[in-house]
């Protein structure tokens, strides 16, 4: 089952590159920009999340903070963290739980690859609700910044 606008968000706790645990509710009280990307390394993931990186600025400044999700493990998205200079947290959801639960997951990627996070893209008010949700079956597409953005305009969010 897919999340969808005004669903409560599924509650998470995953690992962060610093070997750290990092809950959603960690954010209660700001917006958080969930980005669910396939795989570490590959072209579109990288263009995707240096996107975000080289924009981070304009997210912080409408109350919200970004955080990359994906199956790889948290020794893989260090390197890559470190290798593209990202500027926010990526999360290791190597067992798969949590891109299960927002209903983002492949059964089946290329290559014969079981279980990898399909590109999507939730915005989470400060209550916990979504107030947007983007599941892309097509992993070469990337999420519609430009509405995550005017969604994170509205007065009732920005002013959180």
């Amino acid at each position: 089952m897919t999340v969808t606008e005004g669903d409560k968000a599924p509650e998470f706790n995953l690992y962060n590159t610093s070997k750290e645990p990092v809950s959603l509710l960690d954010y209660r009280g700001k917006n958080v920009i969930v980005l669910f990307f396939p795989l570490a390394f590959t072209s579109t993931c990288t263009e995707e999340l240096c996107s975000i990186r080289d924009n981070l600025s304009e997210y912080n400044d409408l109350n919200s903070e970004v955080i990359g999700i994906s199956v790889d493990s948290l020794y893989a998205l260090k390197k890559f963290k470190q290798e593209q200079q990202l500027n926010f947290p990526l999360l290791s959801d190597f067992n798969k739980e949590v891109s299960r639960s927002y209903g983002c997951l492949y059964e089946t990627f290329g290559f014969d690859m079981k279980g990898v996070s399909k590109r999507s893209a939730f915005v989470i008010d400060p209550n916990g609700f979504v107030k947007y949700a983007e599941v892309l079956e097509n992993a070469r597409e990337l999420p519609n910044f430009e509405v995550i953005k005017n969604i994170l305009k509205q007065k009732s969010l920005s002013k959180a």
